[in-house]
């Protein structure tokens, strides 16, 4: 059983390989004719799927409005803000792109640490401004996520390419996928935000057609898995599916990269099907990691509270802080911990000394601290996304 949508068509173009250091043979192999993708129009495509998988669709949506309203009203710290760092970390490693959690907590207070961590921590920052933008989805909004993603590491960040993408091998002649002329994205890019506009649409069934239209596309030279996972966030909260938290899907697609993978080529042969149940899966597999990463967030907050023979308001506030930024400085702990200074850093100082907290190097001299169970969380929390269960 299949799912019907407009194939891609294909446009032939010529190619010279232009590495004058390559050797003879690759040369050879890297020039000639190649076959670009044309894009479809989606914008107002009929979208028929089948009763009993529009079903599950449907239900995926219904359990990820239940989890945000469950996870609002059950948690007294801002889980969102964790769950956003986790979600943005499980993105950036379909790419490849692995960090652990200490180095993208310093790195995303300005630390130097090194690798990966700068760039996956521009990638908690796109997914704020996707959050930020919901509202608002048009193609000014995804070169905003596209800049706040690629700020400092890419010379075109926030602008739309203005060259041949493909994806694998040494040229377009010899790729797996070439995306369409660039000539063509702006246009592609219009179309696909009016899709986004509709309100005819499950959000989920939208949220995934509008992904795999936007990797289909590949507007930007590099960049373009992460701001197009973003933007699945982005339609959720639009479409006000959530309000408070971020369901971390990229954590499901981890779960089986294969299975996504096979999920956008079919997309783009004309069937849905692959991609919604794709989709599906995901949303299972990351509301049950998140629930995991929820209930290892309290054991953290239970801990902190147990050092304390009487439980103050103080106490209660600076727990819920050290559970939602599990690395933090000087400013951060005075501006955001909710007690006065001299209080704050008196319960910090203790939380130091009994091994929940951990002093770290300072960054623009501030002094900044840890919390090693919190980090432990994430690093589970990512740990288990690329495996096929969660029993641990």
């Amino acid at each position: 059983m299949s799912t019907s949508w407009p194939k891609l068509t294909y446009a032939e173009h010529q190619w010279v390989h232009r590495d004058p250091l390559a050797s003879h043979r690759s040369q050879l192999r890297n020039r000639g004719s190649f076959k670009a993708a044309v894009a479809p129009s989606i914008s107002t495509q009929e979208i028929s799927v089948p009763t009993d998988i529009m079903r599950l669709v449907s239900e995926a949506t219904t359990r990820m409005t239940r989890f945000d309203q469950e996870f609002s009203q059950l948690y007294h710290f801002p889980f969102a803000a964790v769950l956003l760092r986790g979600e943005s970390a499980t993105s950036s490693q379909i790419e490849n792109l692995t960090v652990n959690a200490r180095k993208l907590s310093l790195a995303s207070l300005g630390a130097e640490v090194g690798g990966n961590a700068e760039l996956v921590a521009r990638n908690v920052t796109a997914m704020r401004a996707a959050i930020d933008l919901a509202e608002k989805l048009d193609a000014t909004a995804i070169l905003t996520m596209h800049r706040e993603l690629t700020q400092g590491f890419q010379s075109d960040a926030g602008k739309f390419r203005q060259e041949w993408v493909w994806i694998g091998g040494e040229s377009p002649v010899t790729a797996h996928y070439v995306g369409p002329s660039w000539e063509q994205v702006p246009a592609l890019i219009d179309d696909l935000v009016a899709f986004v506009a509709r309100r005819d649409i499950d959000p989920t069934l939208q949220a995934a057609i509008a992904h795999a239209q936007f990797e289909t596309i590949h507007p930007f030279t590099d960049g373009n898995g992460r701001t197009g996972r973003a933007l699945v966030s982005s339609i959720l909260r639009a479409r006000g599916v959530t309000h408070n938290v971020t369901v971390p899907i990229s954590s499901g697609l981890l779960h089986d990269i294969s299975h996504y993978i096979d999920a956008l080529t079919a997309y783009r042969q004309g069937d849905l099907l692959p991609l919604l149940e794709c989709f599906v899966e995901s949303v299972d597999a990351a509301l049950e990691n998140a629930r995991l990463l929820a209930a290892d967030l309290e054991r953290v907050e239970s801990e902190i509270l147990a050092t304390r023979s009487r439980v103050t308001q103080s106490v209660r506030l600076l727990a819920q802080f050290v559970c939602s930024e599990p690395a933090f400085t000087a400013s951060m702990l005075e501006q955001h911990a909710g007690v006065s200074k001299a209080t704050a850093y008196r319960l910090v100082d203790s939380l130091t000394q009994s091994g929940l907290l951990r002093i770290e190097k300072k960054v623009s001299g501030q002094k900044v601290w840890s919390c090693p169970a919190v980090l432990a969380a994430l690093d589970a929390f990512a740990q288990r996304a690329g495996r096929r269960d969660f029993n641990r």
